[in-house]
């Protein structure tokens, strides 16, 4: 499962998720998904979303590791 902190860099810039939705160019119903893990982003998308809080994309996803 890909985790993402979406929520909390939101949180962070004071960002709602139309803020981030208008950045990035995709609906709010869509940041919805992606912060309940509804919705998988595609690799462009999750850079996008990366670019529009000016971080690493490491730092917006992770893969949680579910074989331990």
């Amino acid at each position: 499962m890909i985790k993402n902190r979406i929520k909390v860099l939101r949180a962070e810039r004071n960002w709602t998720q139309v803020d981030l939705a208008e950045i990035v160019g995709i609906s709010r119903q869509a940041v919805i998904s992606i912060e309940k893990y509804k919705y998988t982003p595609s690799l462009e998308l999750a850079f996008h979303i990366a670019q529009a809080f000016d971080v690493d994309i490491n730092e917006v996803f992770q893969v949680e590791d579910n074989h331990q």
